[in-house]
């Protein structure tokens, strides 16, 4: 399968500070944030953004990996940190790509059980497909692609890139 690359390395880390800059702008009047990312590449990719926030700001960042089953998003949703953690905070769910908005919905919906200071949403690739109401608050780059085109987002130790096949 042909890989054509949509994203190499210094692009994404271009867009990595320049999503942590937006996120600490809208939210400079607090001390803390959750950054809070979808399990595997969402969570490599927000991981990526609290640690240039934490760089470029004062802002206490707490980290949250969310896992999601992304074949049943109607299963309970397991966060590495409590709810008393992430109540009455400001929040960001963070993903590498989104497809039709079910995950980042879901995910969504799961942090609302608590009472939240402010919310947003990020992803490093926002494919234009929604089936749901959801929109990033903070985007990469937007792509129309067919559905039968896939975006694949690669985190390895020696490169990074997002791909379209």
């Amino acid at each position: 399968m042909e890989k054509n690359i949509i994203l190499n390395q210094d692009q994404i880390k271009h867009i990595t500070k320049r999503i942590a800059y937006q996120i600490y702008e809208t939210f400079s009047n607090e001390t803390e944030i959750v950054i809070a990312g979808i399990a595997n590449s969402g969570f490599v990719f927000s991981q990526k953004i609290a640690k240039v926030l934490e760089e470029i700001s004062d802002l206490k960042v707490v980290i949250c990996e969310v896992q999601v089953n992304k074949q049943n998003p109607n299963e309970p949703i397991v966060t590495s940190i409590s709810e008393t953690e992430y109540a009455n905070k400001c929040i960001v769910l963070i993903d590498d790509v989104m497809n039709s908005g079910a995950t980042l919905i879901y995910g969504v919906r799961h942090f609302l059980n608590v009472p939240i200071k402010k919310f947003k949403t990020a992803v490093l690739v926002d494919r234009n497909h929604k089936n749901f109401p959801v929109k990033a608050d903070f985007k990469g780059i937007s792509l129309s692609t067919s559905s039968k085109e896939h975006i694949q987002v690669v985190f390895n130790q020696n490169e990074e890139y997002a791909y379209l096949s």
